[in-house]
């Protein structure tokens, strides 16, 4: 299967249904915080699990609680639906992590 870079109706789509993520850089980027290291952590491991699934892997940075994240799909250079989908379940795992907390 071909991956292809999203349009821009495609990405104005997915921005306007997921408000919390915004372009920056040309990338998808999103800040998450959680109450703690181990939040911010566990959320990561998690991911990370999803990430190697997919054979996807998102650009981060964590200090403490914050966890940055920039996503997109460096072999067609730019954002891609494997960058949409990877976005849409860290905003599940990570709402899942905040209502435990």
């Amino acid at each position: 299967m071909s991956i292809k870079q999203s349009t821009e109706q495609e990405l104005a789509a997915f921005l306007e249904e997921n408000p919390e993520w915004v372009v920056q850089s040309g990338k998808l980027h999103r800040e998450f915080l959680f109450r703690d290291f181990c939040g911010a952590f566990g959320f990561m491991s998690q991911i990370a699990l999803v990430a190697e699934r997919s054979d996807h892997h998102p650009e981060w940075f964590n200090v403490y609680n914050k966890v940055v994240v920039d996503l997109t799909s460096h072999d067609v250079k730019g954002i891609t639906q494997r960058d949409f989908e990877l976005a849409e379940k860290m905003s599940e795992v990570a709402a899942g992590a905040l209502s435990r907390e």
